[in-house]
Parts: C-alpha cells; structure tokens; sequence
C-alpha cells in the first residue's frame, strides 16, 4: 500500500494530520468519534493550534483518508467556522 491509498476511518489516529480541500493543513486528529462496533463514523475532532482549540468534523465533511493525513472537503475558513460540539446540536 502506497502512502497515498485512501484507508478506512478506522485506521485514523490520534496526531494525524488534517488537510483542507486546498490541501493545507488546518490541524490534527486529537480524537476519532464513532462506533466501532457499529462501524459508524460520526467524525473527528481536530486540534487547531495552541490558541485555536479544538474543531468537530462532521463525518460529511471528510473527504479522502489516507496513512499520511485526513482530507477534508472544507476550505480553511470553513474548517474556522466549526465548534467543538460533537452532539448534533
């Protein structure tokens, strides 16, 4: 498997990197929110930077996931826009 290969959201760990639809890095996976049980993904949370917190990434807005980052279909200034809630609000 190349670097490239989109894997599925399972394998999605913490300190992954998040790149936006523009392919710039808007931050990393601080934590996967889903049922693996039930092999349902809800989405991820992502750290932002030191003074920017914490993001929710509604499972919908994540695009490709490969072993090297996660691609979202969100522009950065969308990905800005997000809470950090994770329940449906």
């Amino acid at each position: 498997m190349s670097e490239g290969d989109p894997v599925a959201w399972l394998m999605i760990e913490p300190g992954l990197k998040v790149v936006d639809a523009d392919d710039n890095q808007v931050g990393r996976v601080e934590e996967v929110v889903g049922d693996e049980n039930a092999d349902i993904f809800s989405g991820l949370l992502i750290s932002t930077g030191l003074f920017s917190g914490h993001r929710f990434v509604p499972a919908e807005q994540v695009g490709r996931i490969t072993e090297e980052d996660v691609h979202l279909s969100l522009t950065s200034d969308q990905v800005k826009q997000l809470t950090d809630e994770t329940a449906p609000g």
